[in-house]
């Protein structure tokens, strides 16, 4: 027969250290850190007027523009947010969120050189062809002629200087072709005739994304603005 032994030292209703209540038994919750805050929609557009502004002075590439727009809209906390804005300076006029500046880090204003400021880039194609690719320096006006001829325009690996940038396009018997990062405002004005102009850009422009103003002349001719070409496409 079993037989049951009482221990007078030992309460099993009760723990030794005088805890009955379970959830003060429970352990307590980790202390939320600054980066693993949610982040609201306002915080997300103040990350991407931060990339249009460094876009328009030419600290980032349109494709990387672009690139860090998607991420920014689709980070859920502040630690996501955080790396797009790390290699970027406060520029005037438009400051940094404060969470996104690393305590102790004073960030300084790098003015932007202005050297291509009042600089035209120009293009000329009769009777054949002409481009700018990979990476240029993208002044405030470029000029694009064709006669007989086409020019293409790849601003996906291009720095762009201004927060406008300016194309004066005028097209007799050829085409123009802008290659333009989704996100990026175009705005396409001027007359077609016998010809015509026209953006096979499907996304809105991001707030506060560069504007690309395209004035056209065209005659028996084209203009287009396309997104650019696939990488794995374009290798040999």
């Amino acid at each position: 027969m079993a037989l049951w032994h009482y221990h007078p030292h030992v309460d099993l209703e009760r723990r030794p250290d005088g805890d009955d209540d379970p959830i003060q038994r429970a352990t307590p919750p980790k202390e939320l850190r600054p980066d693993d805050i949610r982040v609201s929609d306002s915080e997300r557009e103040q990350v991407v007027a931060v990339l249009g502004q460094a876009a328009g002075e030419g600290r980032l590439t349109l494709d990387e523009y672009t690139d860090r727009v998607e991420q920014a809209y689709a980070a859920r906390t502040r630690g996501e947010l955080v790396p797009l804005l790390r290699d970027l300076p406060v520029g005037q006029g438009q400051a940094q969120p404060i969470w996104a500046t690393p305590a102790g880090e004073a960030q300084v204003w790098t003015p932007r050189p202005a050297a291509a400021a009042d600089r035209t880039e120009r293009l000329l194609a009769i009777f054949g062809e002409d481009s700018r690719k990979g990476h240029w320096i993208v002044p405030a006006k470029v000029e694009v002629r064709t006669i007989f001829g086409g020019c293409e325009l790849h601003f996906e690996d291009a720095q762009i200087q201004h927060p406008v940038t300016r194309v004066e396009a005028t097209v007799i018997f050829g085409g123009v072709t802008l290659f333009v990062p989704e996100g990026v405002e175009v705005r396409l004005s001027g007359a077609a005739i016998f010809g015509g102009k026209d953006t096979k850009l499907r996304d809105a422009p991001r707030p506060g994304a560069p504007v690309i103003e395209v004035a056209c002349l065209i005659l028996f001719g084209g203009v287009e603005v396309r997104p650019p070409k696939r990488r794995w496409l374009t290798k040999e």
